[in-house]
């Protein structure tokens, strides 16, 4: 039973390291592979005349306007989308939300529901995440470069109704792919004051080797209002089955999130320029038993901005020891 319980250990440890799990810290566009279509007129609503972009990739008519749309991340957004696209100091709003810049991001501010999608170029390799000083104590990002693995991925929140896991998870807000090269979804709820990680879940029932286990508490990934210097901590054990190992058999298996809002600065994207405030958070990552666990820590950045959400993430490799790192297994930043 014991060497049972070992191999089951070993599974599990590997699982994880090849990105069953690599969420830390991204909201609340995480994850997606869905391919860019050609056949699409429009991404967000800059793209069209009118404004609004609808969820099927045309653009809305003036006068046509079915609520569904926004001009960021569309879908169903609670943001009016009747009102005009606008510019403030760079950052292309929400139809109906204009960024204050106030140096608070509070939770009507940031649109998170099932329905939204935003492209994304996601690649990997040398990053600087510490930035370049600037006036006042605030910091600089550029991630308009292209990378040389980059691809461009419609990030999608999908609703539960109908999903195989959807009983499960009553009271969840919506799923999405964690990471570009695994196809396990993220189950996600949101409150008035949290974006919270319920659980992990294969996309199907009768997927093999399945995955299908729930955190207990849920993880904060992200905590409202942010402002700088804001700081919570979510410890968590995992509950269920991964890459068809019941996590009962590979002993405990804890995660520890420490975030913290540790900087606010101007970040470029492919998109445009955007006031964020930087939410880094370090993941440890505990499988086994007492005295013998494996132990992974992962860092990550997300950079989260009034009236889109996060605009950009960045994630470290296992084990990466320097709080600002110069090499990333994962870099997103939204895109047109």
């Amino acid at each position: 039973m014991r060497q049972y319980q070992n191999r089951g250990i070993q599974r599990f440890a590997a699982y994880l390291l090849a990105g069953g799990a690599l969420l830390v810290g991204l909201p609340p566009f995480v994850g997606a592979c869905a391919s860019d279509d050609p056949a699409r007129a429009c991404r967000i609503g800059v793209d069209c005349a009118s404004g609004v972009c609808g969820a099927d990739g045309q653009c809305v008519a003036q006068g046509e306007n079915d609520g569904g749309t926004d001009g960021g991340p569309s879908g169903d957004s609670a943001i009016p989308t009747d009102a005009p696209i606008t510019e403030t100091g760079g950052d292309s709003a929400l139809p109906g939300c204009t960024p204050n810049k106030d140096g608070t991001i509070t939770r009507a501010e940031v649109p998170i529901a099932a329905g939204l999608h935003a492209t994304y170029k996601i690649g990997s390799g040398n990053v600087i995440t510490a930035g370049t000083a600037g006036a006042g104590g605030k910091l600089g990002w550029d991630y308009t470069a292209a990378l040389a693995d980059d691809v461009s991925v419609l990030v999608e929140t999908q609703s539960l109704v109908g999903k195989w896991f959807e009983a499960k998870f009553a009271g969840a807000t919506y799923a999405t792919k964690l990471s570009n090269g695994s196809d396990i979804l993220g189950v996600f709820e949101t409150s008035p004051g949290a974006l919270l990680l319920r659980g992990l879940v294969s996309p199907t029932e009768t997927a093999s080797p399945k995955t299908d286990y729930a955190y207990g508490p849920a993880v904060s990934v992200l905590k409202f209002p942010l402002t700088m210097g804001a700081t919570w901590t979510t410890d968590s054990t995992a509950t269920g089955t991964a890459a068809g190992i019941p996590l009962s058999l590979a002993a405990a298996t804890t995660e520890k999130y420490d975030s913290k809002v540790d900087a606010v600065g101007e970040l470029k994207t492919p998109l445009g320029t955007f006031d964020v405030l930087r939410v880094a958070t370090v993941l440890t990552r505990k499988v086994g038993f007492t005295g013998f666990e494996t132990t992974t820590v992962i860092r990550s950045f997300a950079f989260v901005t009034e009236c889109y959400g996060t605009v950009a993430t960045i994630t470290s490799a296992n084990n990466e020891a320097n709080a600002e790192f110069t090499n990333a297994t994962e870099i997103r930043r939204i895109s047109p």
